[in-house]
């Protein structure tokens, strides 16, 4: 929530603001008593609804109106300024509304509303029974919509997972760093699963998928029908084929547990040696160094995520951890890991008491290669994130669908897209035939640095810089054939918005 500073500085909205306020502003952030409101000017309407975020409570009047949708500055929610309806991940909350009246030239926020009822939806061809394969951010958003759009059938969530869906995000920034209370990391808690009939199944593995029985079998033998069934495996982490890689100092970081161990790990430890300068690599050591311990990272680039950001952004992030006494290995791999003892390929050694492996992921897709459908990179699906079985679907990590924007198949392993992917799903196995046309959206965060990324770029025939990267304050576009595919930027989080919903209007795609 905004702080009381700001929000003392902000004008009281029950008291009523000047109507020319508007005149070159769409946005006026205000406060109703201690609630922080923003007002929102469409057309020759004034809407106002609660100015924090309900993800993690940005500030909504630093974000851009777009139509009558206001989207946030920081993780890029979007929210119905009519309804309140959270529209899209990673927000699920609505906003609260108020009432507004505009007279004697003055604008007044009134009487809090109550909550908008979703619009009445023709159920009679509704699944009775839905299955969701994963208990990650797009099992997770299925389940929330599938309840959220008023599917009253039997809906069961097998996850794997010994916890209830979490923000996964944060398990290698604030989380492990310890800026961040365990309380905060469940998406929900466990009376919504009850409360909202969600037959949530965890420590469960599922051994194959019955096509023909429209079941699901449990590795202990329980058969589970399905009428509409998700996949929403995830991805695993990559285990290095290296002497001593099995040691218990060696760790990856995928789940709630995963990071719980390595905390558990450092109350012990003085240093730590990470291999792989990928995002939750660095996001790994920012956080271990933020505990104290002296972090060493390992990685075959010459400059850390320059196949991602390009060298001036790779040689950037260096800096920033180098400025906070992270030691960098770049251009050599382990070749082995000893009790107290990394040996790198060059011959060189380093010490650490623990050993964090943050080298990618790989998509799991073997119950969908043994139940007959088809997969490449990943599990292969359409515009509506279904399967080559009808009736089934794909989201988040393992799902590779075909961008209309760029003509190209992909799989992005973001957090935002599963969570968009898991309620478009939803939406689809209701019949709603809504394609999956989302920008791709993500965040890391590195001490004080915080970057943002909107689009996708396997690769690009120039970089054009906005501003200085070395000032933290840029948008880096990332072009191919003249047209923006990708963007970063730093403090620049209404350039990056205008950008994102440039690059999702439909014009743009027939540009292409």
């Amino acid at each position: 929530m905004a702080s009381q500073e700001n929000q003392d500085s902000d004008p009281d909205l029950v008291t009523g603001v000047p109507a020319s306020e508007f005149d070159k502003t769409a946005l006026l952030k205000g406060h109703v008593g201690d609630e922080p409101v923003v007002l929102a000017r469409v057309g020759d309407e004034i809407l106002a609804v609660s100015g924090a975020c309900t993800h993690y409570s940005g500030p909504l009047g630093d974000g851009i109106v777009e139509g009558d949708t206001i989207h946030c500055p920081w993780h890029h929610a979007r929210f119905s300024l009519r309804t309140g309806e959270a529209l899209a991940a990673p927000a699920f909350s609505p906003l609260g509304r108020w009432k507004v009246e505009q007279r004697d030239g003055r604008v007044f926020v009134t009487d809090k509303l109550k909550a908008e009822p979703q619009p009445a939806r023709d159920a009679r061809n509704d699944p009775k029974r839905i299955v969701i394969l994963g208990g990650g951010a797009a099992g997770f958003a299925a389940a929330e919509m599938l309840r959220r759009r008023g599917y009253v059938g039997q809906l069961t969530m097998l996850s794997a997972d010994e916890d209830t869906p979490y923000d996964r995000p944060n398990l290698s920034k604030d989380y492990l760093a310890g800026t961040a209370e365990e309380s905060w990391i469940p998406l929900r808690s466990e009376k919504y699963y009850a409360r909202n009939n969600i037959d949530l199944q965890l420590r469960t593995n599922v051994d194959r998928i019955d096509r023909d029985a429209g079941t699901v079998v449990t590795a202990n033998g329980q058969a589970i029908p399905f009428d509409r069934l998700l996949l929403a495996t995830g991805a695993e982490p990559v285990r290095l084929p290296l002497p001593g890689a099995e040691q218990p100092n060696v760790f990856v970081l995928r789940s709630l547990a995963d990071s719980r161990a390595i905390i558990s790990a450092t109350q012990n430890a003085k240093s730590v040696t990470v291999i792989g300068a990928s995002f939750i690599g660095l996001e790994v050591a920012a956080a271990l160094r933020t505990r104290g311990l002296q972090v060493h990272v390992v990685a075959p680039e010459t400059y850390p995520l320059e196949k991602v950001l390009g060298k001036e952004f790779g040689a950037f992030i260096r800096s920033v951890h180098e400025g906070h006494g992270v030691h960098f290995h770049l251009g050599t791999t382990p070749s082995r890991i000893d009790d107290r003892t990394v040996q790198l390929s060059d011959g060189k050694s380093i010490d650490g008491d623990l050993v964090v492996l943050g080298v990618g992921v790989k998509p799991r897709i073997a119950l969908a290669t043994k139940a007959g459908i088809v997969t490449d990179k990943g599990i292969l699906v359409d515009e509506f994130l279904e399967t080559s079985v009808p009736g089934i679907f794909a989201a988040g990590d393992i799902a590779e669908w075909q961008d209309r924007a760029h003509n190209e198949r992909r799989r992005v392993e973001h957090w935002v897209v599963a969570e968009r992917q898991g309620q478009v799903a939803a939406e689809n196995m209701l019949g709603m035939r809504r394609p999956f046309m989302s920008v791709p959206f993500f965040w890391s965060a590195h001490y004080d640095v915080t970057i943002r990324y909107i689009g996708y770029a396997s690769s690009w025939d120039a970089i054009e810089i906005d501003g200085s990267i070395e000032k933290q304050d840029c948008i880096v576009a990332y072009k191919k054939g003249g047209r923006t595919v990708a963007a970063a930027s730093i403090n620049r989080d209404i350039g990056l918005l205008e950008c994102e919903v440039a690059m999702g209007r439909p014009t743009e795609h027939k540009a292409a």
